[in-house]
């Protein structure tokens, strides 16, 4: 096996890839495919992953493996149980991906040597959630680059998370742990509709981007308080969470309550996930984790107030990676392996 390793992640409109060795050397991107119920999807990647080796000279042979991420539940490293926004029904996708990418190599390869290597290749497959893998990212080389244990949260159009346990991904009998989102924990009052899940009370309904908007229009029908969204829905009929964030970190009176109520209910789910697995630290990541210091400070000041006293001083903190949390976890999934099965020999 050589020094290089590839980390995928598959969005719903972008699939973004990085080539790493002891960190991220390349990233690039492709479009999802979702076309015939996504049945282009793996081999686009794999003709991606065998172009950018081709271009920089790297061989089949040099690669200790690919990691994927992917947007729903995934057992044993290969089991998916299904993808919506792919299009995809259960399947083994790490079994299925190795076969493609073998496949692709064979037939892109340039010179006669490495196309015959490559008909016995066995490169190392291995899938996670999407979440999941962002995780493993930020413990590996991010926010908690210091932690084996650790809770994090994404803030996005929905609420995504991932539990790491000494190192390890959390993944659960079915590969639902880490569902943070859909932990129910708001508050009738407080609860605009139902979740996407179906269910009523989520911490997503409250705490994504989406659930930002609905409950602070929610707020504003219930308050005469003046605020800065009240006059976007004068002006252009619509705010946006960022809206939201920036209006309360100006001073903005209602936008700032609204932002209290909100981030209480994501405290409340964090303390009750730290209850039950103690971590190193909690991380705060996703679009929404834009707005900085001040959703960290707030989130934090409402976990130490519902914490359990032993665990009101777990850090808060934000994760840094960004876009690349993703493929850093899944590359990160085959690098930990290969390091545990070398100190072995």
């Amino acid at each position: 096996m050589g020094q290089w390793t590839v980390g995928v992640d598959v969005g719903g409109t972008e699939i973004k890839l990085g080539l790493f060795d002891d960190r991220l050397r390349e990233k690039w991107s492709i479009p999802t495919n979702i076309q015939d119920n996504g049945s282009h999807i793996l081999s686009e990647i794999a003709e991606s992953i065998v172009r950018k080796c081709n271009d920089i000279g790297i061989e089949a042979k040099e690669l200790n493996g690919v990691g994927i991420g992917l947007p729903g539940p995934v057992l044993e490293g290969n089991i998916v149980k299904g993808c919506v926004n792919l299009g995809w029904s259960e399947m083994a996708v790490a079994d299925q991906f190795s076969s493609v990418l073998a496949a692709v190599f064979d037939r892109q390869v340039q010179s006669q040597a490495a196309t015959l290597e490559s008909r016995n290749l066995d490169i190392p497959i291995k899938a996670a959630n999407d979440a999941n893998v962002a995780a493993l990212g930020e413990m590996w080389i991010g926010g908690g680059k210091d932690c084996r244990n650790l809770v994090m949260v994404t803030l996005g159009t929905g609420v995504g998370g991932g539990i790491v346990v000494d190192g390890q991904i959390l993944n659960g009998v079915g590969g639902c742990a880490g569902e943070i989102g859909h932990i129910i924990c708001v508050e009738e009052e407080d609860i605009v509709g139902r979740c996407n899940c179906g269910n009523r009370g989520c911490l997503e309904q409250i705490a994504s981007a989406t659930g930002i908007v609905n409950y602070a229009r929610h707020y504003l029908s219930k308050s005469d308080i003046p605020s800065i969204l009240r006059n976007l829905l004068e002006e252009k009929g619509s705010f946006t969470a960022k809206d939201v964030l920036d209006a309360a970190k100006s001073g903005d009176e209602a936008a700032d309550l609204i932002m209290d109520k909100i981030t209480m209910y994501l405290g409340r789910a964090l303390a009750g996930i730290c209850a039950v697995v103690n971590p190193e630290c909690v991380l705060i990541g996703g679009g929404v984790s834009a707005a900085g210091e001040y959703l960290r400070a707030m989130v934090e000041k409402h976990f130490r107030g519902q914490a359990f006293p032993g665990l009101k001083n777990t850090p808060v903190r934000l994760a840094v990676l960004g876009n690349e949390a993703g493929i850093s976890g899944a590359a990160y999934m085959i690098i930990s392996e290969k390091n545990r099965k070398d100190s072995v020999l």
